[in-house]
């Protein structure tokens, strides 16, 4: 059943929260009096769609429905989630949430977007404070997964599990915060950072690329993999954290900081900090700084993804989440009909799966053939647990056809066949398509292999059973175009 999702206030963050659930399957009501919040919305919208779906390798569900409302009864109508992100004035604030909880359902959970106000300060006065709840996202919310979820006693453990179980299901991490503080967790990091770097600038000692530099090419990298502590127990050696903490702890004491002075923020410091900005990336627009920015996200998250690390744990349970009571997840042994091609990938081509002609690499054709192979080894037993045990099958030869052209964004599906298997042996041909468009084919021969010796042997009996099942219904098949075909061959 299709959930609702109210959006109260349309900016940048509002916008992001508004594609983070409308491209997982939510519809999203709007509320904004800014006559452009359909626009900027939408503007918002054609950047997560083009970059959020490749950071998944199961499509994302069917794309809600997104509706603008004339008023926040209006929005907030049949809403499971609302989310409030309008300007950072406590009054504004509070005069929304009294009109969202005039009519909102009271199982309703109202998240409020506020980067430095506490719960306690959201909830007082209210209704219904249970209700209220501080749900920080980072920018941009379609791609990053942290919120910050600050709570109080007044919204009890079953409201809070509710809010991060939603939250999970958005494919982002709740860092629950149990005692408040001004400005939660991580922007109190950011902001010592950014004052440090005022005076850095003011001073004359790096200009603002200078000190980007410094944070993207040096530990900005490390940071996004491993965190802070993390990172300073593996710079402590064998001795580990104790050793790092015994070397630099004299550090804390030099000044090296000016955290507890701020340099005036006059309008001189502004136009020397704009002026050096703008020389440095003045060049792009915000949307085509906003597109760079997302690409670089992408790809390296999708690189975290690969080692199942930091940001990438989080999108491999995603995933999981995602295949979960879909064909996508069934066996050999509750395929009741196996004489038709089986379904072995649907997923959006990702962004860093594209070359120099704006197309989908010749590689990642292989890869996603051999991702097919993998879900259909899965599917007849040959799955992690039984490669554990010292089988697996290896590829002794491959052919990829390429058919037509596959660009970023489109959703494939991959639907492979048996055209022969038993024994040491296993045949397979896939075909990737986008709708009714046939894209390329891929042929696969492989041999079961004893990982020990690594020679060919036998497969357990149960996945020679499997297999010879889908070999033996689809033998009836038409013989596929280009099976067996050489490179070269007259098409």
């Amino acid at each position: 059943m299709t959930k609702t999702a109210a959006i109260i206030g349309g900016g940048v963050i509002g916008g992001g929260w508004a594609a983070r659930f409308l491209l997982n399957g939510w519809d999203v009501q709007v509320f904004d009096p800014d006559p452009q919040a359909e626009r900027k919305i939408g503007e918002v919208l054609t950047n997560a769609r083009r970059s959020l779906p490749g950071l998944t390798d199961i499509a994302l569900p069917a794309e809600g429905q997104i509706r603008f409302c004339a008023c926040i009864t209006e929005a907030v109508e049949g809403a499971k989630w609302i989310q409030e992100s309008v300007p950072e004035r406590l009054e504004v604030k509070h005069k929304t949430f009294a009109a969202v909880q005039a009519t909102c359902a009271p199982q309703a959970i109202i998240g409020s977007s506020t980067s430095g106000f506490k719960p306690s300060e959201l909830q007082q006065g209210m209704s219904w404070p249970d209700q209220i709840m501080v749900c920080h996202p980072f920018n941009p919310v379609y791609l990053l997964p942290l919120v910050e979820l600050v709570t109080t006693p007044a919204n009890g453990r079953v409201r809070i599990e509710a809010a991060k179980d939603l939250i999970r299901g958005l494919g982002m991490y709740p860092l629950h915060l149990k005692k408040e503080i001004d400005a939660h967790v991580a922007d109190r990091f950011l902001e010592a950072v950014w004052r440090e770097a005022l005076w850095l600038v003011k001073d004359g000692i790096a200009t603002t690329e200078e000190i980007d530099n410094a944070i993207r090419y040096g530990f900005g990298i490390r940071w996004a993999q491993m965190g802070l502590f993390e990172t300073y127990r593996v710079a402590g050696g064998e001795a580990g954290m104790k050793h790092f903490m015994a070397q630099f702890g004299p550090a804390l004491k030099w000044p090296w900081t000016k955290l507890m002075d701020v340099p005036e923020f006059n309008e001189a410091l502004v136009d020397l900090i704009a002026g050096q900005s703008d020389a440095q990336s003045g060049t792009y627009s915000i949307r085509q700084l906003e597109q760079i920015r997302d690409t670089n996200l992408v790809a390296m998250m999708r690189a975290l993804k690969a080692q199942d690390w930091g940001a990438g744990t989080l999108l491999v349970a995603h995933d999981r989440a995602l295949k979960a009571g879909t064909s996508l997840a069934v066996r050999a042994e509750e395929i009741g009909d196996p004489s038709q091609p089986v379904l072995c990938v649907r997923r959006a081509v990702p962004l860093d799966w594209t070359d120099y002609n704006v197309h989908m690499n010749e590689a990642r054709y292989l890869t996603a053939f051999a991702d097919a192979t993998d879900r259909f080894m899965e599917i007849i037993g040959c799955d992690a647990a039984y490669i554990a045990s010292g089988g697996s099958y290896f590829t002794a030869e491959t052919h990829i056809r390429h058919l037509d052209e596959v660009h970023a964004g489109a959703v494939i599906e991959i639907y492979t066949r048996v055209l022969a298997g038993g024994g040491k042996k296993m045949h397979l041909w896939h075909e990737m398509r986008e709708g009714a468009r046939l894209l390329a084919t891929g042929e696969h021969f492989l041999l079961h292999v004893d990982l020990e010796t690594r020679k060919p042997v036998e497969a357990s009996p149960a996945i020679d059973a499997a297999l010879r099942r889908f070999a033996e219904a689809q033998a009836h098949l038409p013989r596929p175009t280009g099976a067996g075909r050489w490179v070269g061959a007259p098409r």
